[in-house]
């Protein structure tokens, strides 16, 4: 007997990230609409059947409905995939949150903090939206080109609702691709936060040509900084030694996709922090979280030294040799 094809599923942010999730749902055989509040772009991918932009050359695969309003692509939806940057998470529930009833559940890509605030986004969920519907996290080592290009990538999706989740896997999981559960929200959302500063610090020390062996040492402290951090969070070990923790550090740290570790590259070059994001031209998220890590630090009294170097190299107060050499002083 075969599956059930699961139902629609709306996703909402077509970018780099949200277009390859919605390439994928599509090729899973599910009806997926797309939409995004940049209305030139959903133009393009109407009108080309591709993101040339952000994945030239992968057409969208059948299934795969471009909508032009918000209210067409929530119409009979009741999962709702949110992928946009950190900094449009509480806008992005904003503007859904008059077409959402009881029935609608949630699941989020993006990584990160609210940047005003601090906040992690099941927090950001709550203050939005004080009925809170069921909600989950993907989150884990997977970049979007390879995603689109059907290379294999496993990533962890977290959620208290054990139901969603199954119908999760049912949504995702297929020969190029696999989720694995849990219900540590804290756990799969920090790992996604701390990877984005670990990654830019990981790139200044290797653009600076500090070497191997600097790189494995600031990837193990950074890990360890993670998990004192977690563990003061409620977070669980062994989802930070897991995809959504150690797994999306490595990929973050040791591959130029990474926008994060393309932005310590150009900051080794001794660009400013604006010249680096002006070269790379897309949204680097460690910017806008390094300083709200460094916040939630001090409130948990948890010592962080490479978000705290990181931070000062964008801020300007030191140079990137001298906050990796600071990071090794006894």
């Amino acid at each position: 007997m075969h599956a059930l094809t699961p139902p629609p599923i709306a996703v909402l942010g077509a970018g780099s990230w949200g277009t390859a999730l919605a390439m994928l749902l599509a090729r899973n055989g599910q009806v997926v609409h797309l939409w995004d509040r940049n209305t030139a772009l959903l133009e393009s991918l109407a009108k080309d059947r591709m993101n040339t932009r952000y994945l030239p050359g992968m057409p969208l695969p059948e299934g795969l409905v471009v909508c032009h309003e918000l209210s067409e692509a929530l119409d009979a939806i009741q999962d709702i995939l949110i992928v946009v940057p950190s900094h449009a998470f509480g806008e992005a529930l904003k503007t859904i949150q008059p077409f959402l009833s009881e029935e609608h559940r949630l699941i989020w890509a993006t990584k990160g903090l609210e940047p005003e605030t601090g906040l992690f986004f099941h927090q950001v969920l709550a203050r939005e939206l004080p009925k809170t519907p069921r909600y989950a996290v993907l989150s884990g080592p997977s970049f979007a080109k390879e995603v689109a290009a059907e290379i294999p990538t496993a990533v962890a999706v977290a959620t208290k609702d054990q139901g969603f989740g199954q119908d999760l896997m049912t949504r995702f999981n297929q020969d190029n691709f696999r989720i694995t559960l849990t219900d540590d929200v804290m756990g799969v959302q920090l790992g996604g936060v701390v990877k984005n500063v670990l990654g830019v610090a990981v790139g200044i020390s290797d653009g600076a040509s500090f070497g191997a062996n600097t790189r494995a040492a600031l990837m193990v402290q950074g890990l360890t900084e993670m998990m004192r951090l977690g563990d003061a969070l409620g977070a669980r070990a062994e989802t930070l030694m897991g995809l959504a923790g150690c797994g999306d550090v490595i990929l973050t740290c040791t591959d130029n996709q990474s926008r994060n570790r393309r932005f310590g590259l150009a900051l080794a070059k001794g660009l400013t922090a604006n010249e680096a994001l002006n070269e790379i031209g897309q949204v680097v998220e460690a910017v806008h979280n390094v300083e709200q890590l460094c916040a939630l630090s001090r409130t948990y009294s948890v010592r962080l030294p490479v978000a705290e170097q990181v931070l000062r190299i964008i801020k300007g107060e030191v140079s990137p040799k001298e906050a990796i050499q600071a990071l090794f002083r006894p």
